[in-house]
């Protein structure tokens, strides 16, 4: 008999699997967090920022750039309005599978158009998928400073046309989720601004 309750009380104490403990410590609730903004207003930046935060808390995410999407996705597109409504709609339909399977999307991309973003909350509500919408609201003086791409160089020098904001519009959101201002604060502390709406929400 004391030799069975010894083997009960070791069995009990054994270690668990490092896959159970792997799941058991990952966090699976999604949802797409959708940085709109200037072109070089900083969205891509905060977005990997605030994607390895998240990881290093155990969740899944998943930062889909617009650069690479138009590479893969929508290489046949061109900058029309009907086809930036058509990018973003295909982008909003791979953040919204993303994240009702558990996995938090990050979508730096400029959707310059409110129909457009607003088409893409609507898609989100009808499956019951958590969105949210950030506006990294920097000034166009400031972005055509940082000019990341060169882009607002080219467009003063004639060589390209349509640059959103400058030569083509852009519509701010009204009431987004959250407004960065990131001309007054580190990429860490629009990041974590971020963070704290999604925490807020239950998302984090």
């Amino acid at each position: 008999m004391a030799a069975r309750q010894t083997q009960q009380r070791t069995q009990t104490t054994q270690p668990q699997p490092p896959q159970q403990q792997t799941r058991e410590n990952h966090v699976t609730t999604g949802a797409t967090v959708w940085l709109t903004g200037l072109p070089s207003a900083g969205k891509t930046t905060i977005a990997y920022e605030l994607a390895g935060l998240l990881r290093s808390e155990g969740h899944r995410v998943e930062v889909l750039d617009g650069d690479e999407i138009r590479e893969f996705l929508s290489a046949g597109l061109g900058f029309s309005r009907e086809d930036r409504h058509t990018n973003v709609q295909r982008i909003g339909f791979v953040a919204e599978l993303l994240a009702r399977n558990g996995v938090l999307a990050l979508v730096p991309v400029i959707a310059p158009f409110a129909d457009s973003r607003e088409a893409v909350r609507k898609r989100h509500q009808a499956g019951g998928t958590a969105y949210l919408e950030v506006h990294v609201a920097t000034p166009v003086e400031v972005c055509s400073v940082r000019d990341v791409k060169g882009l607002y160089a080219k467009q003063a020098a004639g060589e390209i046309s349509g640059l959103t904001g400058v030569d083509d519009p852009y519509e701010a959101p009204e009431s987004p989720d959250l407004r960065i201002e990131s001309q007054d604060q580190t990429v860490q502390e629009s990041a974590a601004a971020v963070h704290a709406l999604l925490s807020e929400r239950g998302l984090a």
